[in-house]
């Protein structure tokens, strides 16, 4: 029996407004959002919280605007509808982390439905308050009620996902554009966002659109929502990063396998599992609720949301360009490759010094005396000068960052331009423009003023380099014999050994042209 997986994804992101959903209660648990695991982690328990977020007789929650703009914003980034009409519904379940006993969410009227990321529906978009966080110690079990109250999107996708690698590739995307669209930090490690990942097996056959048999009415198959079949799924919990999520499922997979081949049917009931990532398994919790096991209703303290069409029109225009555009773009005006737009792409600030440096570049190429516009300049030699950008910047630049323990801000576009025109330009070789770069983010100096002062240049004198050359061949007979023997590794050891005479000034791909030619 041929399977194939159904994959699903639930994910809740917190929003980093400055108060509760539906309170004034502080949102933020230390001056850094970044440096916050979750709402009020970083404060003393229960220190950020009222008689709103705790549910007392008589309280009235007050609807956070901001977070309702920055939901139907994201909902619009998915590429969402949002209807015209919205209300909250209390939904009700009895757990300790629950002051209220029910927590304010939405049920039958979302902010959004019947978007995309990529090939992945998004089946719903909504918004509800943020249970507190329960925690285990010494065998006793204490809650923490400044969690309690923090904005949560919950986005539920369709069960259009076929292996595990999708899905974390689906949350890293989406993570993306939470940080593009400013709304939250989306770091699972720190509960910004969290995911449970709802999978089932099927027959490949049954995934085809087709009347429901009596043998498959044994099996307990389900219609979904596109007429496809489907069986009773398994929800995992306690997924607190993008490569559990990863093996969680690849679990799931090999277990749910096991039960089919066993059996020949699919598990009989739906339920929950969590995840062990010591044991690298999941485990059973309990059955999976029904949606009428929460028992909604309207919440009859907040009044129902009327959206105006002129609002989501103005909403959609504010929205900032998203990470698929910005590698589109990169990839047709600046002639980057996919690999690298799509590095790129993975930090904001990294693109924005890009493109700076690209703009500072093209007025060095047109102060250097080459004939067009520098758009001109840049639209002719596209390949070679994006190549130049992406390895010094990605490569050179991240690597001399990370030796150097300095910051990207610790060196300008414009610096980083005029660096890259020199070894364009072959003003200096790859060697010592990368001491060159090393010195800048130390000094902060001028690359052009590095290298004259530190006698950094490219050797010009083309004499100069062929008499080295010559002393280098004729002080490696060794080598040069079994060069000529046929063992061409060697031209590498008699290049480095003119490099060392130049003091690294010579261009290196020449040297081992005039060995060539010298040598044959």
């Amino acid at each position: 029996m041929k399977l194939e997986n159904v994959i699903g994804l639930e994910i809740h992101v917190q929003l980093k407004t400055a108060s509760k959903m539906f309170c004034a209660c502080s949102n933020d648990g230390s001056p850094r959002q970044s440096l916050r695991r979750s709402a009020g982690e970083n404060q003393a328990p229960n220190t950020t919280i009222c008689p709103v977020c705790l549910g007392h007789p008589g309280t009235l929650p007050t609807p956070n605007k901001q977070a309702i703009e920055w939901s139907a914003k994201t909902a619009l980034a998915l590429n969402c509808s949002i209807p015209h009409h919205s209300k909250f519904d209390r939904k009700h379940y009895f757990y300790p982390d629950l002051p209220k006993a029910y927590q304010i969410s939405q049920y039958d009227e979302p902010i959004g439905t019947k978007g995309h990321l990529g090939e992945v529906r998004i089946h719903r978009l909504h918004l509800e308050e943020d249970a507190a966080k329960l925690l285990h110690k010494n065998g006793e079990s204490f809650v923490d009620y400044n969690r309690g109250g923090t904005p949560l999107m919950e986005i539920v996708t369709e069960a259009d996902i076929k292996t595990p690698e999708q899905a974390g590739e689906f949350l890293r995307e989406l993570r993306l554009i939470m940080r593009y669209l400013g709304v939250s930090d989306a770091d699972m490690e720190k509960g910004h966002l969290r995911c449970d990942a709802n999978i089932s097996l099927r027959p490949v056959m049954a995934s085809r659109n087709r009347p429901l048999t009596p043998s498959l009415v044994k099996e307990g198959a389900l219609i979904g929502g596109s007429g496809e079949i489907l069986y009773p799924k398994t929800e995992i919990k306690n997924l607190n990063s993008f490569k559990a999520v990863e093996r969680a499922l690849s679990y799931e997979i090999i277990r749910q396998t096991k039960v089919w081949k066993e059996t020949g049917e699919a598990p009989e009931e739906q339920g929950t599992r969590g995840w062990d990532e010591n044991e690298g398994k999941t485990f059973v919790q309990r059955v999976k609720e029904e949606a009428n096991d929460y028992r909604y209703f309207p919440e009859p303290d907040i009044p129902e949301l009327d959206f105006d069409k002129n609002w989501v029109t103005k909403l959609k225009a504010e929205l900032p360009e998203l990470p698929n555009q910005l590698r589109g773009r990169f990839q047709e005006q600046y002639g980057f490759n996919a690999v690298d737009a799509k590095l790129i792409s993975q930090d904001r600030a990294l693109a924005s010094f890009i493109e700076e440096t690209i703009s500072e570049l093209l007025g060095w190429l047109e102060s250097s005396g080459q004939e067009g516009s520098a758009e001109e300049i840049w639209e002719k030699n596209k390949a070679k000068l994006s190549k130049l950008v992406s390895g010094w910047v990605l490569s050179k630049l991240l690597g001399a960052l990370s030796k150097t323990g300095k910051e990207l801000a610790d060196i300008t576009p414009e610096n980083m331009a005029e660096l890259i025109t020199l070894v364009y330009s072959n003003k200096t070789n790859a060697t010592n423009a990368v001491i060159i770069l090393e010195e800048v983010l130390n000094t902060k100096t001028n690359p052009t003023e590095i290298m004259n002062t530190k006698d950094l240049g490219q050797m010009s004198d083309d004499g100069a380099v062929e008499a080295a050359v010559d002393k280098v061949i004729a002080d490696s007979p060794k080598q040069v014999a079994e060069f000529r023997a046929g063992k061409e590794a060697v031209l590498q050891y008699l290049v480095g050994q003119v490099m060392k005479s130049t003091r690294g000034k010579a261009d290196a791909a020449s040297v081992g042209q005039i060995l060539k030619n010298k040598l044959s």
